[in-house]
């Protein structure tokens, strides 16, 4: 039985991400890095945190894999384990409203989803073969990024992810 384990931009204060300033720009908003053992992103929980809105607005999440060296910057985020009994992860993870610094070779995109601007979405993988992986101790990462035809939409994003 795998070890599940969640991050959340929660723990990045009041929680928000925001899209790009700009529209129709993409941000990387955040990445897991293995560490000594394969690790899959499970689901991706996110909600738009829009109040008093006059527009329709929805926001497209897409997870990325960078192929030959992993993302990096952002706030360190200490993914938590589902059981509290659990070790801690062996991976890494980090999220940043402003962005991450980009990998290199790619990114092949591995899926997403859409929320509204102030609504839920979300994605679970279908079974456990179709978990967007990584080797243990590869150089490689899982990114999530943000896009959006309304710039500065705040919303929230968490990660599950297997170990």
């Amino acid at each position: 039985m795998p070890f599940v384990y969640n991050s959340q931009s929660a723990v990045l204060g009041a929680g928000s991400l925001a899209t790009s300033g700009s529209a129709n720009t993409e941000i990387e908003h955040s990445f897991h890095k293995p560490g000594t053992r394969n690790i899959g992103i499970q689901a991706l929980y996110v909600g738009g945190k829009g109040a008093g809105l006059t527009a329709l607005s929805g926001i497209a999440y897409r997870m990325i894999k960078w192929t030959t060296t992993s993302a990096a910057g952002g706030t360190s985020v200490t993914p938590t384990p589902r059981d509290v009994g659990m070790q801690a992860a062996k991976a890494t993870a980090a999220m940043s409203s402003a962005g991450v610094t980009a990998g290199t070779g790619g990114p092949l995109f591995l899926g997403g989803c859409v929320s509204g601007a102030a609504g839920p979405g979300g994605w679970v993988a279908p079974n456990p073969d179709s978990l967007p992986t990584l080797e243990g101790s590869d150089n490689k990462s899982i990114g999530v990024r943000s896009a959006s035809g309304t710039a500065s939409l705040n919303f929230e994003l968490n990660i599950e992810h297997v170990e």
